[in-house]
């Protein structure tokens, strides 16, 4: 059992004020692997002030300063992304080929867009006799959930760092063991007392501090939109800056010219990833009405082919558990729901897979005639389960699309890229993938309506933990 009950406050590990235990569960085996202890208000606001106290310096030191400290996290992150990568399969469940293909991987990608950010960002710029000056925002918050959680972690502390900003993480206390690897990291790169501080907690214990203190800044929330909410409302007291990347039901829309077998089963592929805990997966899939059929067909296949397995193992593309037994019974309760509604149950449903008596464990799930009502359509389900529904007219499936809630992504399929392009345009979503596309880490990440505001990842990442001042009557510059 590995014992991690201390935060890192001011450049040091120390015991929390007072010590609550906390058990983290390996979802495969539903034992506990590790204990830490979840914080309080008290230490939220030890690392908080820790934070205030670090920030004079740090936001003044220099581009070049603050560029070696990111070089140093990118070499010391590459000596432990296999550790860092196990401890993310054991805490949440990814297989071990996810987790060393992207789930570790992705942190220190952010860090080298937020470097390369860094030094290609143009701090200053005149406008005629006005100076526009970019400067840290401050203390920051960062509060980031168990599905992606290292990639949440670096998408938010690397541009941080880089704007000059101090802060205090709050990781998932379902998924804490790769951030305190993490930290260490930190720690390890040299960066000053203060600059960066750990405290393990829940919401209501550590959370609602990092929303509501006011010696907090700016808090970038990723999580549930509930909690979203929860999240603004103790920050507008303050009216301190909130970014946020929240829940999805994003649509994938196959037109009628689309290569049926490819876009389908890409589709169903793209949503069992990661066992379907991904905010921006396609789950609603729009399928010509006459050729639903034809995609029943592809979409039972695809699934019926995705392999669910011990997440220790060495099997390349398969899939692990859900992250926890709150969302296993989430899920569970949903494709219950979905039967009850009358979709058409094309593959899965509810129970563990064959071979599994332990773990939180689902099947693979392809529901087919669903229509955009029904709550399979409406709510983020957030585990490996696909709603196929038809549609007549291409301005039908863009209506469907946008009628939600939400607007992370969306996605299009098209044997015609201008057309897809077209169609693209009217997905109200703050990112579009065309024809399978992958993210991009370059790109800004975020959404539209209640999938969020702002925006993270590269420099449009870098901008979030910036203030922007005007000084008027600043004068000509000789050289820009």
């Amino acid at each position: 059992m590995i014992e991690k009950r201390q935060f890192y406050i001011n450049g040091a590990w120390v015991d929390p004020v007072a010590p609550r235990d906390h058990h983290v569960i390996n979802p495969a085996t539903e034992e506990p692997i590790a204990v830490i202890s979840l914080g309080s208000a008290a230490d939220a606001e030890k690392a908080i002030l820790a934070a205030r106290a670090a920030f004079p310096a740090w936001s003044a030191t220099t581009v070049d300063e603050r560029a070696a400290i990111l070089e140093k996290i990118i070499a010391l992150y590459g000596q432990r992304m296999g550790e860092i990568a196990e401890a993310i399969s054991s805490e949440m469940g990814a297989p071990m080929w996810l987790a060393t293909a992207a789930q570790a991987p992705s942190g220190v990608g952010h860090f080298m867009q937020a470097l390369k950010a860094l030094r290609e960002f143009q701090w200053e710029h005149s406008r005629g006799n006005t100076r526009i000056q970019y400067e840290a925002i401050g203390v920051c918050s960062l509060i980031t959930p168990w599905n992606w959680p290292m990639n949440q972690i670096a998408c938010k502390v690397a541009p941080a760092l880089a704007a000059g900003c101090t802060m205090v993480l709050k990781p998932s206390e379902l998924a804490p063991l790769d951030a305190m690897i993490f930290a260490q990291i930190v720690h390890d790169a040299g960066v000053p007392p203060g600059v960066f501080n750990l405290v393990n907690g829940d919401g209501p214990g550590v959370g609602s501090t990092l929303s509501s203190h006011p010696e907090v800044d700016f808090v970038s929330f990723t999580g549930s939109t509930r909690a979203g909410v929860e999240v603004a409302k103790g920050a507008a007291p303050t009216v301190k800056r909130v970014a946020q990347e929240l829940g999805g039901k994003s649509p994938n829309i196959v037109l009628d010219d689309a290569d049926l077998q490819k876009a389908v089963s890409s589709g169903v592929m793209q949503v069992m990833m990661n066992s379907g805990q991904s905010c921006n997966a396609p789950t609603r899939m729009f399928v010509p009405k006459g050729r639903m059929e034809e995609a029943k067909a592809v979409a039972k296949a695809a699934a019926e082919a995705t392999v669910v397995a011990d997440p220790s193992g060495d099997g390349r593309f398969t899939i692990g558990p859900l992250a926890n037994g709150r969302q296993f019974e989430k899920v569970q309760s949903l494709i219950e729901e979905g039967i009850k509604e009358g979709a058409t149950l094309v593959a899965g449903g509810t129970g563990r897979p064959a071979g599994f008596n332990r773990g939180y464990f689902v099947r693979p799930t392809v529901f087919a005639d669903a229509t955009n009502e029904m709550t399979i359509a409406r709510e983020e389900i957030f585990g490996p389960v696909l709603t196929m529904i038809p549609y007549e007219t291409e301005e039908e499936a863009v209506r469907m699309a946008n009628d939600t809630v939400y607007g992370l992504s969306g996605y299009v399929q098209s044997g015609d890229l201008e057309r897809a392009r077209k169609v693209a345009r009217q997905i109200r979503a703050g990112m579009i993938h065309i024809n399978g596309a992958s993210t991009d880490q370059v790109a800004p990440f975020g959404g539209y309506k209640q999938s969020g505001n702002g925006r993270e990842w590269g420099d449009f990442g870098l901008e979030e933990f910036l203030e922007v001042k005007a000084v008027m009557g600043y004068g000509p510059v000789a050289a820009e």
